[in-house]
C-alpha cells in the first residue's frame, strides 16, 4: 500500500522541524521507535519482527532523545502499517506530536538561562531584609528560573493538547486568523480547540476551569464562544476533563446551554471524546492523554514531599522526596526573554496559528 498525496504531507510535516533552535526533525531511527510503539499499542508486533516487541515506553525516565531504533528503515514498515489498521496514521501522528514536545520540553530545561539581575533586582525590595542579601538573591534567581520553565510547560502543553484531542475526534484547531466562527462584531475570527465539519460542532476544550478569573476581558472572551460559535452555524460544545464544579464552570455551562449547545464534564467528556474517536484513537487517548492525567491527579500528594535544587558546573539536579531529577545544561541565550507574560490558561493553550 502506498502512501496517498495526503498521508505523505502529513507524514513529512510532522517529522519536520519546528524552525527554533530547539526543535528538532524526526529521523528514521526515531520514527523507527515511534512505529515499535504503534505496534506494540495496536496489537500488530508480530507483522513487524525486525522492530523490538518490547520497546521503552514512550513515558518512563529514559531522556527524550535516546528513544530510537537504529538501523531500520522506516517508510515501507509505516505503509505496511496502514494496510494492517486504517486509523494506523492518525495514531502514528498523535505519537510524533507528542514525542517531539517530549523532546522540545527536555531543551528547554537543558537551555532555559537562569534570569539576569535586571529581571529579578526590583523584586528584593519584598523582600528585602528577611534574609541575608546572598540568599535572597538567589532565591530570585532560583524562582524566576522555576516561572520560566513552568510558564515554558504551560505554553508546549496548549501547542500540544488540543491538535492531538482534535486529531484524536477526526477534527481540526484554528488560530483566529482562518477560523470559520466569527466574532459577533464582524471584527475577525475565534481561535476554536477543535472543528468537525461533518457536524458542524465547535469544540472548547479544557482540562479544567478555575474559580479564579484570568481577566475580565478573558473571562467575555470565554462566555461569548458559544454564541459566536451557534451565530456562525456550529453547535458549541464545551469538554471539561476535570469535572470540579465552582461558580466560573457553572457560568460558562449555562452560556454554552444558552446558545443551544452542549456541556461534557469529567468522564462524561472522555466518554465523548472516545466515543468521537473510534477503537484505535481511542485507544491513544486512553494511554497516552487519559491514564496519565488521571494518575497525576489521584496521585497529588496532601503533604508535599521535601524539594531541593543544586547547581553544579554543567548540570541542575532536583531532589523530590527521595527521588532525584537530573538536567544537563547547555544555557541558551535565545531562549532569554525580558517579559513575563503568563499565559491566560495554560491548560486551554495558546491560539494555533
Amino acid at each position: 500500500m502506498s502512501l496517498s498525496k495526503s498521508q505523505l504531507q502529513a507524514l513529512t510535516k510532522v517529522c519536520a522541524s519546528g524552525g527554533s533552535d530547539i526543535d528538532s526533525a524526526l529521523d528514521e531511527a526515531t520514527c523507527c521507535y515511534l512505529l515499535a510503539i504503534l505496534a506494540r499499542d495496536l496489537s500488530i508486533s508480530k507483522e513487524f519482527p525486525e522492530l523490538p516487541a518490547e520497546p521503552v515506553e514512550l513515558f518512563s525516565s529514559a531522556t527524550p532523545s535516546s528513544l530510537r531504533v537504529d538501523g531500520c528503515s522506516f517508510l515501507d514498515k509505516y505503509e505496511r502499517a496502514l494496510s494492517k489498521i486504517p486509523d494506523a496514521d492518525g495514531y502514528f501522528m498523535c505519537l510524533a506530536k507528542l514525542h517531539k514536545a517530549r523532546l522540545k520540553y527536555s531543551r528547554i530545561l537543558e537551555a532555559q538561562p537562569l534570569p539576569t539581575v535586571d529581571q529579578v533586582g526590583p523584586r528584593a525590595l519584598l523582600q528585602y531584609g528577611s534574609l541575608k542579601t546572598s540568599s535572597l538573591a538567589a532565591l530570585l534567581f532560583w524562582r524566576k528560573w522555576m516561572f520560566d520553565i513552568d510558564n515554558r510547560a504551560g505554553q508546549e502543553t496548549g501547542y500540544l493538547f488540543e491538535p492531538i484531542i482534535a486529531h484524536c475526534i477526526g477534527g481540526v484547531a484554528f488560530g483566529a486568523k482562518n477560523s470559520p466562527i466569527k466574532r459577533l462584531g464582524g471584527k475577525g475570527g475565534r481561535q476554536v480547540d477543535c472543528l468537525r465539519e461533518e457536524i458542524k460542532a465547535a469544540y472548547e476544550v479544557k482540562v479544567r476551569v478555575t474559580i479564579a478569573a484570568s481577566g475580565q476581558g478573558r473571562w467575555g472572551e470565554e462566555l461569548s464562544f458559544p454564541l459566536e460559535a451557534a451565530t456562525s452555524g456550529y453547535k458549541p460544545i464545551l469538554l471539561v476533563l476535570d469535572p470540579t464544579s465552582n461558580p466560573k464552570l457553572l457560568e460558562l455551562a449555562d452560556a454554552f446551554f444558552e446558545a443551544n449547545g452542549e456541556v461534557y464534564l469529567g468522564d462524561a467528556a472522555w466518554g465523548h471524546l472516545e466515543e468521537a474517536a473510534g477503537a484505535v484513537m481511542a485507544t491513544f487517548l486512553d494511554k497516552y492523554v487519559k491514564n496519565p492525567i488521571a494518575d497525576v491527579l489521584q496521585s497529588s500528594p496532601y503533604n508535599l514531599p521535601d524539594f531541593t535544587l543544586k547547581s553544579s558546573p554543567g548540570k541542575i539536579t532536583l531532589f523530590i522526596g527521595n527521588e532525584t531529577l537530573e538536567i544537563n545544561r547547555h544555557e541558551s541565550p535565545s531562549l532569554a526573554t525580558s517579559t513575563d507574560t503568563i499565559p491566560f490558561d495554560s491548560d486551554s493553550g495558546p491560539s494555533i496559528p
